[in-house]
């Protein structure tokens, strides 16, 4: 059976929640928005590519850091409203260079910062 893009449930704007993971590790990195077309070009690529709402543009993650992230595989959740990429990440995932975007984590009801910024 082949995969349509357009079987996905997309939010009113057209857009779907995309998660992504470092397939090695299992790591958490990010989330960002993606639309029928930034999907298709992923998959045509290997290169994952978001759509970005603040530019209204698509944005290939990595194109002008080089931070790139390699698709390894595409899932769907049963709901068939987000997705799980499990990528092969080059550097940073984080616009703070940060290996994760999560680097903050609520402890004893306190903010704390787990992770400091790579240095490259």
């Amino acid at each position: 059976m082949g995969f349509d893009p357009q079987s996905l449930k997309y939010d009113a704007n057209g857009l779907i929640p995309a998660i992504a993971q470092e397939a090695a590790t299992g790591e958490v990195l990010m989330m960002a928005w993606m639309n029928a077309e930034s999907l298709a070009r992923t998959l045509a690529t290997g290169q994952v590519t978001y759509w970005s709402r603040s530019r209204q543009a698509f944005w290939a993650k990595g194109e002008s850091s080089g931070h790139v992230q390699k698709l390894v595989e595409l899932r769907v959740d049963c709901d068939r409203d987000c997705l799980l990429m499990l990528v092969e990440q080059a550097g940073p995932a984080c616009h703070t260079n940060r290996r994760s975007c999560f680097y903050t984590a609520v402890r004893g009801g306190e903010e704390v910062e787990i992770l400091t910024p790579m240095v490259e």
